[in-house]
């Protein structure tokens, strides 16, 4: 049985994690990747969430280490046949907000200095109010979080969640038009044609067309026409 939730999420805080740097600009895609949103449902292995720190499961209070760990955490839902997809804006605004800081170089290279030269940089955030949404596929019922944190200052996003009904199996050509990782729908279907949003740790496409490949075809609650999600998906990562 294969169970597909279509969410929304409305940010509650503005939103800021640096998609691309443009000299002294970071700016904020109005994309979220499915990678920060498997972490911010609470889809990833519990033990991960353990109170008891220690150096294997302390991920969440504490990292020993800068260094991302997705295949380890996320290969788990693959097993529990649970695929979150990235999240679109279907409806968003901007700001733009302007920081400073002073050249400290003195007390990090123990320099002498006459100078103190004021610095800034500009973050482009995604701002309140503004709508997401993604699409979970699952082997089981989920049990999400109305009220989840994402970006660089844990903002508070709402979640709403619809469960998708009258859902057909079919085989053929057909266009996908939300964000994709292009690691987990490549493997196993053939893309013709897709755009590409260049943000880390894995670019994602959309706008995907893709030759007779497998999708899983539903009403849209929110539209009249029908959507065709890939289907086979599943969280792969680089060799």
């Amino acid at each position: 049985m294969v169970l597909i939730y279509l969410c929304q999420l409305e940010l509650h805080d503005s939103l800021y994690y640096a998609t691309r740097e443009i000299g002294r600009l970071y700016e904020t895609e109005p994309v979220i990747h499915n990678y920060a949103l498997c972490y911010a449902l609470g889809l990833v292995d519990s033990k991960i969430y353990s109170t008891t720190v220690t150096e294997e499961d302390s991920y969440r209070y504490f990292c020993l280490e800068q260094v991302p760990k997705y295949e380890a955490h996320l290969t788990p839902l693959n097993q529990q046949g649970i695929y979150v997809t990235p999240a679109r804006a279907v409806k968003h605004t901007a700001i733009l907000n302007t920081w400073k800081y002073a050249n400290n170089n003195y007390h990090v290279e123990m320099e002498k200095t006459q100078k103190n030269i004021p610095s800034f940089g500009r973050a482009k955030e995604i701002a309140p109010e503004s709508k997401f949404e993604l699409l979970i596929i699952s082997q089981k019922q989920l049990k999400l979080p109305k009220w989840i944190r994402l970006g660089k200052w844990m903002s508070k996003a709402e979640l709403t969640i619809q469960e998708v009904t009258k859902i057909e199996l079919k085989t053929g050509d057909f266009s996908f038009p939300y964000p994709l990782n292009p690691l987990d729908v490549m493997f196993t279907h053939q893309v013709v044609s897709y755009d590409v949003v260049n943000m880390p740790p894995v670019s994602l496409i959309q706008n995907v067309s893709i030759r007779q490949g497998q999708y899983y075809e539903f009403e849209n609650p929110n539209k009249t026409e029908k959507l065709r999600l890939p289907a086979k998906m599943q969280y792969r990562f680089k060799a």
